[in-house]
């Protein structure tokens, strides 16, 4: 049935059930609709407190490696610094006395350079100097003098790989995947979520066939004492109403016991005090949309989470391999600066004289022998990244095969809400015609009570029905981030953002 609109079962059903359970002291009191059931789960879940306080973890770190990338400012201070000490003097073979004092500072931007992984920095030196000796070669016994470096330098690794935007696309990839893992933690949770609330409602609608039946059965005990005190009717039939009667109130104290056991799992799952009064509001409808088999497998494969969380350990893993190639590897830099040095001491005059101090360097790291830890790495990278691969081969055919059988399951609850939609009509016109039967006298109460059980069994394998069908929905919904229902995508603003 293409674009079904099931609408017998009255249409819409609108139940809005006060459900006081517990004593009357209760203080607190929830009108609950689907919708805020899952905002307070979302609110009051450990899991999803733990899984989003892992996504704040994530987050900062990302802030803070992307912090490190500016540009940093520091200043170094050195106030004051004095030694005085002894020292020998092997020309004249004799101990002479030094003094001597130092204050200064530096101040420097470094800037790493996220393309190269080089760093650049500009550095500034300043320090005043004083010096006293008693040494007799002294040309000069006192000293003081004032010195400033300015200069610039570049680093540059040479023949490795770049690990600040490495270590940059690690955070970026564990921050993405906890954000996932918050999202499918959501995703679940409202699964949880809509299983638990409709099987209140179900529930809730099962006291309320059963309480029908109860009248029912009352209005038929009514009717079958009369007749019995008329002579109209024999003594058992009395007796078989009475049954019925009883088989009721059990049935009413049964649907009870299950509605307020379900109510508490209900509770418990939302984070609500067990002693909360609680007011569900549900609105069940048997519509059922139209599914394409297609659009919904391509659009899982293109946008389920989980098939991002084995592509982002594909690249995890290929970083490791990345790293391990670098064990022991031959690699080196280059350091270049640029400045000028000045000196005097009269402080306006230290770049008067000044001098440039251009300077250049190249270091290797040269392996020689490393028994074979190289290769092991290697082999053992590699080995993760092939097994990465094939989890993302088996995630993708698990999706198509999961989504394959969420049609089909969707297609024969379509056509179950049909058929039981049908089955009730015909019980209540079975029950009707009996009634009137056993009004007659023409039908015995327990005849009567077997069209009343086909009855209720039938009013609730309808609404069972719809709500199987419901959840299965939603489990496609789940499944493909997709909703049928409103022909839109549903994928999350923070990922299109990302």
């Amino acid at each position: 049935m293409d674009n079904l609109r099931l609408r017998k079962w009255s249409g819409a059903v609108w139940m809005a059930a006060v459900l006081a359970i517990g004593t009357p002291s209760l203080k607190a009191q929830a009108l609950l609709t689907m919708d805020r059931s899952l905002e307070i789960a979302v609110e009051n879940s450990p899991d999803m407190k733990q899984t989003e306080l892992a996504l704040v973890q994530s987050q900062e770190r990302l802030n803070a490696q992307r912090a490190r990338l500016k540009s940093q400012f520091s200043v170094t201070l050195n106030p004051f610094e004095y030694e005085k000490t002894n020292r020998f003097d092997q020309q004249t073979s004799e101990w002479y006395l030094n003094e001597s004092a130092s204050s200064g500072g530096t101040f420097s931007i470094n800037q790493r350079i996220l393309p190269t992984d080089g760093e650049l920095m500009l550095i500034d030196r300043f320090s005043y100097d004083y010096s006293f000796t008693e040494s007799a070669f002294a040309a000069d016994p006192l000293s003081k003098t004032y010195n400033n470096r300015l200069y610039l330098q570049y680093t540059q690794p040479i023949f490795t790989y770049n690990r600040t935007r490495m270590e940059t696309e690690r955070l970026e990839l564990e921050y993405e995947s906890s954000l996932l893992r918050y999202l499918l933690m959501r995703l679940s949770l409202e699964r949880n979520v809509a299983q638990q609330f409709y099987a209140v409602y179900s529930n809730q609608m099962s006291l309320d066939i059963a309480r029908q039946e109860l009248e029912s059965n009352q209005e038929s005990y009514n009717i079958i004492s009369n007749k019995v005190e008329g002579g109209l009717m024999a003594l058992e039939e009395l007796y078989q109403a009475e049954v019925n009667l009883a088989t009721s109130r059990s049935g009413v104290f049964n649907s009870q016991l299950m509605l307020e056991n379900s109510l508490d799992q209900f509770k418990v799952l939302i984070g609500l005090p067990l002693d909360t009064t609680l007011m569900i509001a549900a609105e069940i409808m048997a519509d059922t949309v139209p599914v394409n088999q297609v659009l919904a497998i391509s659009h899982a494969l293109e946008n389920r989470m989980e098939l991002r969380e084995r592509q982002i350990d594909m690249e995890t893993a290929n970083f490791n391999l990345i790293q391990a190639r670098a064990t022991n590897e031959f690699a080196g830099s280059i350091t270049a600066s640029f400045g000028v040095q000045g000196n005097d001491e009269v402080f306006a005059n230290m770049f008067e004289t000044n001098t440039t101090t251009p300077a250049i360097g190249l270091s290797l790291n040269i392996p020689l022998f490393d028994w074979g830890e190289r290769k092991s790495e290697i082999k053992a990278a590699e080995a993760g990244l092939q097994s990465s691969q094939l989890s993302y081969k088996v995630e993708k055919i698990d999706i198509e095969v999961t989504i394959r059988s969420v049609v089909r399951s969707l297609k024969n609850l379509e056509n179950q809400i049909g058929i039981q939609q049908k089955t009730v009509e015909n019980a209540q016109l079975a029950y009707d015609i009996n009634l009137e039967r056993y009004r007659n006298g023409d039908l015995t109460s327990l005849d009567l009570g077997m069209y009343q059980s086909q009855l209720s069994q039938a009013r609730m394998a309808v609404t069972n029905a719809i709500i199987d069908y419901k959840i299965e929905l939603l489990n496609l919904k789940i499944q493909t981030l997709y909703d049928f229902e409103k022909q839109l995508p549903i994928i999350p603003e923070e990922l299109k953002n990302q």
